[in-house]
């Protein structure tokens, strides 16, 4: 609003806007004209792009925030038991003894707000999924656990603010950008596959904007450019894949927020830390391996990040993965299975009770 006040007294607003004539066919006191502004406007499509991406890293900021937040304290909603400490033991408890789960923490931010949003409906005596309204919390405890309706409503858009998703895509809900996932793993038979051809990956330097189609090529920019082997780094610590995974995550997020990922030290731009990395001889230098090997770092810090897709493992590797975890329910930030991570995405519960209700 700021900016096009500015940009309306430098230029009439016609410049800018369409203009909608109402009552057109009737006397000329009656017309008014509305002047309507959209992001078909290239200038509006751009300032809202860079709005949307300053709202995206503000959430992105606030959802690690809370990753490291150890003040957490709150009673479960449904027995009271009380638990401190990380978020993700509150959201375990209630997922593991209540069958009822709002999703990964890695998926949510404002976590707070929206379980106090939550608790505010069940004070209310209303129903979480169907939104019913009950007498007394002993008839509404039935309802729930009878029903299975211990889990939150898909249509109510007033949970949309409290998962990463919707912050992903300008003008984008989380069912849309699902469901153009979904298209494109539908299978057409018509498809003529003959022509097809596979376009390069391009794997982005973790320290600069250089790209490499290979691994080999990546690898090889790294330690020239920046005296940095993760080759060697593997080697030297056994990583397993999914390790592998988690330590190009962590450096790409201490890179993107300015941070020294071998002394922890901030700096105020990606160019002043990459200056202090070369000038102290931090950049094979690594943290206790526990600061890095989390399951928070499963996560890309940037969408369809093609390093990740170059990794390698060895033969061993695969089956102590598949293995490790296996019986392990589904429990957030500790979970150590990703197929289970996956599985347990709200998300996917969503869409299920979605398709369900439709």
């Amino acid at each position: 609003m700021l900016y096009w006040r500015g940009r309306f007294l430098e230029q009439p607003v016609t410049d800018f806007c369409s203009v909608i004539k109402t009552n057109s066919t009737g006397p000329v006191e009656k017309q008014e004209d509305y002047f309507l502004l959209c992001d078909v406007l290239p200038e509006d499509r751009i300032l809202r792009e860079k709005l949307q991406q300053k709202r995206l890293e503000e959430v992105l900021e606030q959802q690690q925030k809370e990753r490291d937040d150890s003040s957490f304290h709150r009673l479960c909603m449904f027995c009271s038991e009380e638990f401190t400490g990380n978020r993700s033991s509150l959201l375990n408890h209630m997922a593991r003894e209540h069958s009822f789960s709002i999703g990964l923490p890695d998926n949510i931010v404002y976590c707070s707000e929206f379980l106090d949003t939550l608790q505010d409906k069940l004070d209310n005596l209303q129903c979480l999924y169907c939104e019913k309204m009950f007498r007394d919390k002993t008839t509404l405890k039935d309802h729930m656990r009878k029903k299975a309706h211990r889990r939150i409503n898909a249509k109510n858009h007033e949970y949309d603010r409290f998962y990463v998703i919707n912050y992903l895509e300008l003008g984008k809900t989380w069912e849309e950008v699902q469901s153009e996932d979904d298209r494109e793993l539908v299978d057409d038979e018509d498809d003529d596959w003959s022509d097809w051809q596979a376009h390069p990956v391009s794997a982005v330097c973790l320290f600069c904007d250089q790209l490499s189609e290979t691994m080999e090529q990546i690898y090889a920019h790294m330690k020239e450019a920046h005296d940095f082997d993760l080759h060697n780094l593997k080697t030297e610590l056994n990583l397993k894949f999914y390790q592998q995974v988690k330590l190009v995550n962590f450096i790409r997020r201490q890179i993107h927020q300015s941070r020294c990922y071998g002394c922890t030290r901030t700096f105020d731009s990606r160019a002043d830390v990459l200056r202090h990395i070369m000038a102290e001889g931090h950049v094979m230098k690594l943290p206790e391996m526990s600061t890095w090997d989390q399951p928070q770092y499963y996560f890309p810090t940037y969408e369809n990040d093609a390093l990740l897709c170059t990794l390698s493992d060895s033969d061993e590797d695969e089956g102590d993965e598949t293995h490790h975890g296996e019986d392990i329910p589904v429990i957030a930030e500790d979970i150590s299975n990703l197929r289970a991570l996956k599985q347990t995405s709200v998300l996917k519960q969503l869409l299920k009770d979605r398709g369900g209700c439709s």
